[in-house]
């Protein structure tokens, strides 16, 4: 089964301390171990001299062992809190999943 690339950027709301972000960041991170199937979580500011990035400021990227976590993931009671920590945060989201090839 191939494992799933869970990927996102975040636009935070205007005035969003960087105490904020990071706290919001480290609850993110706090999911890693305690969602079964979740491997890894990793983040950070945008850094590229391209400017493509329509206004997000940070992005992460999750790596799920199989489109069953992924799925199971969603309403898992951790992943609805970690959402009341981050969500009212932000201005924008956007979230992506692809498979990674066996």
């Amino acid at each position: 089964m191939p494992q799933v690339k869970h990927y996102g950027c975040f636009q935070f709301n205007e005035g969003t301390s960087e105490e904020t972000i990071a706290e919001c960041f480290s609850a993110m991170e706090g999911m890693v171990g305690n969602i079964p199937g979740l491997l890894d979580f990793n983040y950070g500011p945008y850094d590229s001299p391209e400017g493509l990035n329509e206004g997000y400021t940070h992005g992460f990227i999750m790596t799920f062992e199989s489109p069953q976590a992924r799925d199971e993931y969603l309403p898992h009671p951790l992943h609805e809190e970690v959402k009341d920590i981050v969500v009212p945060n932000l201005d924008r989201v956007v979230v992506f999943d692809f498979n990674m090839p066996l």
